[in-house]
């Protein structure tokens, strides 16, 4: 099958407008390429590899991608998409330099090419995240390595919420703890569990999708015969108390049924939890305590967090 590329280049103010105008028109998804993200410190505190190639970003401004497929009515979408982002500066959007140029994708090239942007990342003490397609070597004896095949549906474990609930996992896993993994998405947090000596871990997921894609991942890393992956909604799967419950999803989410987490957590166990905006901590942290959980420590990463609290003995 054949689809179209089409490319705007803009500014960042007109980004979020653009994105929703290619989505209208028919497009799955967008590529943003920001000149900003190139040239964006970084902290090296774990001796992150950050490969990011310069030819890969704009020189100004930010590069707007979209697929559209090839039809008959291309050349009228093309044209309706143009005469859209020219109207956003009716509504005192600067769109930049608004240079649109399209090319012919194949699919099969447009299927692995976004593999190119993801290389091996340390993101903690002893965890490094490696895409199956890239070699990687192990620079300490302790270094534990997980390795993902993310397919095009989910990241691949480098996502603030995920490196701050490996680290937290890295601090509160003991030799043998049982885990419950809620929302396990590509099943990294799962393999992590596995990795730092848990005995056993639940980990469940309401897309099937996911459900899939962790078990391959788990099978991959060649944990099976600790984690097994069950399709489910939040707790309804989950039978016995754990050790640890990790939860990486939405603030909203977490606050929703921290009653029903605080019972499958064993008394002086703990509850890792992220997804949560900067924004949103103070409400997450209320809703643990008047659970009863207490808080026991609060990580921070870009505009995120996540938060370790313990439920009393």
């Amino acid at each position: 099958m054949k689809w179209s590329e089409l490319s705007i280049h803009t500014k960042n103010d007109a980004v979020e407008a653009i994105s929703n105008i290619l989505h209208e028109a028919g497009a799955s998804g967008v590529v943003i390429e920001d000149s900003a993200e190139f040239a964006k410190p970084r902290e090296d505190q774990y001796g992150e590899i950050y490969a990011l190639n310069e030819d890969d970003f704009p020189k100004d401004g930010v590069i707007v991608k979209a697929y559209l497929s090839e039809s008959s009515f291309l050349n009228e979408t093309v044209e309706e998409i143009k005469a859209a982002i020219t109207n956003l500066t009716n509504f005192n959007i600067d769109i930049g330099e608004n240079v649109v140029s399209i090319v012919e994708v194949n699919e099969e090239d447009w299927a692995t090419a976004w593999k190119q942007y993801y290389h091996p990342v340390k993101i903690s003490e002893r965890f490094t995240i490696v895409p199956t397609w890239e070699e990687y070597t192990p620079v300490s004896t302790d270094e534990l390595i997980i390795e993902l095949d993310p397919g095009m549906a989910f990241g691949t474990g480098t996502h603030p919420t995920t490196v701050m609930c490996l680290q937290g996992l890295e601090k509160v896993i003991k030799e043998g703890d049982t885990v419950v993994d809620i929302g396990t998405g590509s099943g990294v947090l799962s393999i992590g569990a596995a990795l730092l000596g848990a005995k056993s871990v639940h980990a469940l997921d309401l897309d099937e999708v996911a459900v899939r894609s962790a078990r391959e991942n788990v099978a991959l890393n060649k944990v099976e015969d600790k984690v097994a992956v069950f399709h489910g909604n939040l707790l309804d799967t989950v039978k016995e108390p754990a050790d640890v419950v990790v939860a990486n999803i939405l603030a909203e989410i977490i606050m929703s049924f921290t009653d029903d987490a605080y019972t499958i957590v064993k008394p002086g166990g703990l509850y890792v939890t992220s997804g949560i905006i900067g924004a949103k901590r103070d409400d997450v942290k209320v809703a643990l305590e008047a659970s009863g959980f207490v808080i026991e420590e609060v990580l921070l990463m870009e505009d995120w967090v996540a938060i370790i609290a313990r439920r009393p003995l």
